[in-house]
């Protein structure tokens, strides 16, 4: 399993770092991770922008697969994802807690909620990652 440090070195130049996600705690079956909301993730409006919702569902998701496979032998990839926008945001920091539901040979499903600094929720998001053997 990957460690919190690990994880925060392979986010380093990627769309994690634009968005400035920060991993806040990495554990077997659950990801905590936090994203501020402001004109990295605004829509036009003003308000968090729900593809930026949906990045930081799919990272926790994805960084939890990671940490429960080989990472020798298997890497994660996303195969689906889905998101209810319930509440809109236009500052501060939102946190996203994704905690696993399923976890099979070839793939897994993991729960997202994302909440504003009140604790309200933000947005629900599914995510299903397919593991594959690396070559």
């Amino acid at each position: 399993m990957i460690d919190l440090t690990a994880a925060k070195e392979m986010a380093k130049h990627t769309l994690i770092d634009t968005l400035g996600i920060e991993l806040v705690e990495l554990g077997e079956g659950r990801v905590v991770a936090t994203m501020p909301v402001d004109q990295r993730t605004h829509q036009p409006a003003g308000l968090l922008h729900g593809g930026a919702s949906v990045a930081l569902a799919e990272t926790v998701a994805s960084i939890g697969a990671y940490a429960l496979v080989d990472p020798q032998t298997e890497n994660v990839v996303g195969l689906e994802i889905n998101a209810n926008h319930v509440r809109t945001v236009r500052s501060g920091t939102v946190t996203a807690t994704g905690t696993v539901l399923h976890r099979g040979r070839t793939t897994m499903v993991w729960d997202i909620r994302i909440t504003d600094e009140q604790g309200q929720l933000v947005c629900v998001s599914r995510c299903t990652i397919a593991i594959i053997r690396k070559s």
